[in-house]
């Protein structure tokens, strides 16, 4: 089998750095990637956060195809409740028309935020499952215009009409999205970075259920973790102390705030906050070349995929760019 590697970056915004910096630094990441034989570069959303600068990934998926040539950009995803369906269908039809054949639309169910930022983005959003599926619903007549005669949706038309649609992905940490994806013949994604417990059970519903209706053939499934690969195995402790310190922020605060190496080297944990380390470890995959290859071509037999996504957040830029280059290189990636 061979093995496609993908990208997910979260335009993260380093101790002392800028917001014009991360953005920077994910459009010459994707250019690396690009050229390095990479499949996919998906960029996230995440709202009321200093560590992050991706908020708006229909604006910055824009100008990364622009700047790239052959590899696929899209969103990891649009957090569809956020949002109007009809103006996401405009959004992804319109990148579809500059760039056809190139753009993907992951979509997720949570919010990328705390539930207050997320109740003023969207107003009437009350977090119900069935809301999300009518989005879907809707978002499938609006790209395809399969909307039944008769209904207010036949008299939406979608604008530009391309002749083409994105390639839709539902990004889930759980096994419910996965019966939404099978369900329209859609692309699955588990998030392992999130969740490390479940995701080859995941996936498997996902096939199993499968249907195509008028997206997918076929299934099509990835898994998506954090890996950070570099030849100094002094930087691969340091950053998953850095990683480990990131989590508890995340689980005691609801979000992170960039730190140096120095902020996290002396910090004592609770006997809980041990056991959360030693949970989340489970999201990390971190090594040298050697180690992750062995590590990683496990991790893909046992979700049974053909593709891993993967997203890293390193303290040096240069360690991020080095950490895609070492595993292109070690998987063999067909270059450009």
């Amino acid at each position: 089998m061979t093995l496609r590697l993908s990208v997910l970056d979260q335009s993260p915004i380093q101790k002392g750095g800028t917001a014009e910096q991360a953005i920077s630094e994910t459009v010459e990441l994707a250019k690396l990637t690009d050229k390095l034989g990479y499949t996919r570069f998906w960029v996230s959303e995440h709202h009321n956060t200093r560590s992050l600068a991706g908020s708006t990934p229909e604006v910055l998926i824009a100008h990364l195809a622009g700047q790239t040539q052959h590899i696929r950009v899209g969103s990891g995803g649009i957090m569809l409740p956020n949002h109007s369906a009809l103006k996401v269908a405009e959004n992804f039809r319109m990148l579809e028309t500059i760039f056809p054949g190139r753009i993907d639309l992951g979509m997720g169910r949570a919010p990328g935020t705390d539930r207050i930022t997320a109740s003023i983005l969207n107003p009437s959003n009350n977090f119900s499952e069935q809301d999300f599926i009518e989005q879907l619903s809707d978002l499938q007549h609006y790209l395809h215009d399969t909307a039944e005669a008769g209904t207010y949706l036949a008299n939406i038309h979608v604008t530009p009409n391309s002749q083409s649609s994105p390639e839709q992905w539902i990004l889930s940490s759980s096994g419910q999205s996965a019966v939404f994806a099978a369900h329209f013949g859609l692309g699955f994604s588990f998030a392992h970075f999130i969740n490390p417990i479940g995701g080859p059970q995941a996936v498997e519903l996902y096939k199993q259920r499968f249907s195509a209706n008028g997206n997918n053939a076929k299934p099509e499934a990835n898994a998506a973790f954090f890996a950070f690969c570099s030849e100094d195995e002094e930087k691969v402790r340091q950053q998953i102390e850095v990683m480990d310190y990131r989590f508890i922020q995340l689980e005691t605060k609801g979000k992170f705030d960039p730190v140096s190496y120095d902020d996290v080297k002396n910090a004592v944990y609770t006997p809980f906050e041990q056991e959360r380390i030693q949970f989340n470890r489970q999201r990390l995959i971190c090594g040298t070349p050697d180690q992750l290859k062995i590590r990683l071509e496990q991790l893909a037999k046992d979700y049974k995929v053909n593709e891993l996504i993967l997203a890293n957040i390193t303290l040096d830029f240069k360690d991020r760019l080095r950490s895609y280059e070492l595993l292109a290189e070690v998987f063999e990636l067909k270059q450009h």
